[in-house]
């Protein structure tokens, strides 16, 4: 059975990582934006990760310019914006994309794990599906994922708990979170 750890990934520096090097731990991946309405989620992950950490959580950023043109700039301006307006301390990885034909295998992998159901029920929501499937449309079937900071919970068999798209609140991820540490 495939897990996350089956993956490597680039860091900032364009170095391979192989996820593997996390066994033993809960993770939170999560697509990300500098230029986002949820941008200010950065925030609310800082403080899951400072919380957490000393119980084996990581969170895994991986910066995404898909949506919109939300995550402009190269790895280390987005990595000084999150440090400068939100004192992130988890790692972050190379700018990827999560959709079409150049996804991220890991990111393929987690959406065929746990695929997108719903943004949930509201006008904002209803409004943010109907922009997303606009957007997303030129990816097809490899729209994997439909927004930015959609978050996949793995736990420490590397296997995927919960996918979170960004309208969900945090405090459930939180809640999450606790349960799989």
């Amino acid at each position: 059975m495939a897990t996350i750890y089956d993956f490597e990934v680039k860091d900032r520096q364009g170095q391979l990582v192989k996820l593997e090097t996390y066994k033993g731990k809960v993770i939170l991946i999560v697509n990300t934006a500098t230029g986002c309405g949820f941008t200010p989620q950065y925030e609310a992950l800082e403080q899951l990760y400072e919380q957490f950490k000393e119980q084996g959580f990581e969170i895994l950023d991986f910066p995404c310019n898909q949506f919109a043109d939300q995550a402009p700039g190269t790895a280390e301006e987005i990595q000084q914006f999150c440090t400068v307006n939100f004192g992130t301390k988890f790692p972050q990885f190379a700018k990827i994309e999560v959709n079409g034909d150049n996804a991220e295998p890991l990111y393929a992998f987690l959406a065929g794990e746990k695929p997108f159901e719903t943004f949930g029920k509201g006008l904002k929501n209803f409004g943010l599906k109907k922009f997303a499937d606009k957007n997303n449309r030129k990816f097809g079937e490899k729209a994997y994922i439909k927004w930015n900071f959609t978050k996949f919970l793995i736990d420490r068999e590397g296997q995927v708990l919960a996918r979170f798209e960004p309208t969900v609140d945090m405090e459930e991820v939180k809640k999450a979170v606790e349960q799989a540490l």
